[in-house]
Formats: C-alpha cells, sequence, structure tokens
C-alpha cells in the first residue's frame, strides 16, 4: 500500500479527530508517513468536524486531502458533502443508524455500518467513531489490530484511562462486523 488519502467526518462530538488520530498513530507505530489535518466549525460540538489522514511509504507532499480513497461519514451532511469527491473505485462506510445513505455512484465500493446502534447494543455508548475504524482496518487492512491497539493506548488520556479497554473492544466489534449491507 503506496498511498492511502482518508477522509473521516461527521458532527463535533463524535469523535471524529479522536478516530483520526488513531488512524494516524497506527501508521507511526507501523513506521510509515502520514499527516493529520482536522477541521471543524467554530460551533465544536454538533457542528461538522472532518479529519484528513494521509498514510504512505514515501514523503508526504501535502496534508490536504481533495480527493480520498475512502471516506467513513458519521452522518448524512458528512456524506452528502464528500460523496462525490472520493476517488472512483474508492470506499464508503456510513454509519448506517445515523445516515441513512444510499450510494448511487456504481465506481466505489459502499458499506453501511449500523455503528452507533452497536455501540450501544455493546455497552460502548459514544464510541461509534472507534468502530467505524475497525471496519475500515476490515475493510483495507490499512494497519494492523496491534497498531491500533497501540494507538488507543497512545491516545487515551491517563485521566480517562478506564476507557482504553472499551475502544479496544470498540474496534474489535467493528473490525468483526459482517453484514455489510450495499444499497442496490
Amino acid at each position: 500500500m503506496a498511498n492511502l488519502e482518508i477522509m473521516l467526518a461527521g458532527f463535533g462530538g463524535q469523535g471524529i479527530l479522536f478516530s483520526g488520530k488513531l488512524v494516524a498513530y497506527s501508521g507511526l507505530f507501523d513506521g510509515r508517513e502520514l499527516s493529520w489535518l482536522p477541521s471543524y466549525g467554530p460551533e465544536m460540538r454538533g457542528g461538522t468536524a472532518n479529519c484528513s489522514v494521509c498514510l504512505s511509504d514515501e514523503a508526504i507532499g501535502s496534508p490536504l486531502v481533495i480527493n480520498p480513497d475512502i471516506l467513513v461519514a458519521m452522518n448524512m451532511p458528512s456524506f452528502d458533502k464528500f460523496v462525490e469527491a472520493v476517488k472512483p473505485n474508492g470506499i464508503i462506510i456510513v454509519d448506517s443508524s445515523i445516515a441513512d445513505a444510499c450510494c448511487m455512484r456504481k465506481d466505489v465500493s459502499f458499506y453501511r455500518i449500523p455503528a452507533t446502534q452497536l455501540a450501544e447494543e455493546n455497552g460502548l455508548k459514544g464510541l461509534a467513531n472507534v468502530i467505524m475504524v475497525g471496519k475500515l482496518l476490515q475493510l483495507t487492512e490499512f494497519s494492523t489490530l496491534d497498531s491500533l491497539d497501540k494507538a488507543i493506548e497512545k491516545s487515551v488520556s491517563a485521566k480517562r484511562a478506564e476507557m482504553v479497554g472499551f475502544n479496544k473492544k470498540a474496534l474489535r466489534v467493528g473490525y468483526e462486523y459482517v453484514d455489510q449491507k450495499e444499497c442496490e
């Protein structure tokens, strides 16, 4: 995998920047070149948030992701905003608990995962974002579970150390989720 450009997007408060940080740190632990570029509206929680992550085996010229290889959309406005920007042969993953999206593009792979619902059912409220990262790993093998576990340990603050195990569990819930429903 020479170069991978990922756009993670949703509302502020959904953990979009944290998800991007996990992907970036996993690249660091894998010895890859990386960039992490957060973007969020001034209203923060409830406003828009997105994060661009580039992973590469070569130097990265720009951290900007204009046409991502992968879009991870946690809500409908994010899906609507970025769906057409995804490169042909790219991947789109949507939290179907929140975004009732259906992709009409035939040149991308489209996956729906009820991440918010899965988080609730597994006692992982607020960790739908990490479930989405697990699904991203399953589909792309951009890293390893071991590297992502290390990324979780690095990213969860000492004040919230009790959340490390929950984040690792959420990662595996997404990674093991197999009911991939593509729209017809």
